[in-house]
C-alpha cells in the first residue's frame, strides 16, 4: 500500500494521502456503517449530482478526469470546457461530444 504522511511544521500527522481505491472502498464502509449505526435519523450519504448542477462538470468528475483532459479529447480549449461548466443549460449537441469524448478514453 503506497501511503503518504504529511506533517505539520512541528512534526505532528496532519494528512495522510492515499491511493483512490483504497479511498473508494473506506467511503462504502464508511457510508454502510452509518447507515446501519442510524437509520433512524436523517443520514443522507454524500452524492454528487446533489451538489453539482451542470451536466458537463458531473459527467467529466464521474469521468476522473480535469478540464484539461476533456478538453483535448475534445480538440478544444481547457477554458471552453470551463466555460461550459459555467453555463446554467447546454445542448443536447454538446452533451453528445462530451459523452463521445469520455467514451474514448
Amino acid at each position: 500500500m503506497n501511503l503518504q504522511i504529511i506533517k505539520s511544521v512541528e512534526g505532528k500527522v496532519e494528512y495522510v494521502l492515499l491511493p483512490i481505491k483504497i479511498y473508494d472502498a473506506l467511503r462504502v464502509e464508511i457510508d454502510k456503517a452509518l447507515k446501519k449505526k442510524d437509520k433512524s435519523s436523517d443520514y443522507v450519504p454524500f452524492e454528487l449530482k446533489d451538489y453539482v448542477d451542470n451536466p458537463v462538470a458531473l459527467a467529466r468528475i464521474n469521468a476522473g478526469i480535469t478540464q484539461e483532459e476533456l478538453a483535448m479529447r475534445m480538440k478544444v480549449t481547457q477554458a471552453y470546457v470551463s466555460k461550459l461548466e459555467a453555463q446554467e443549460k447546454v445542448t443536447a449537441k454538446v452533451l453528445k461530444k462530451i459523452k463521445d469524448a469520455l467514451k474514448n478514453k
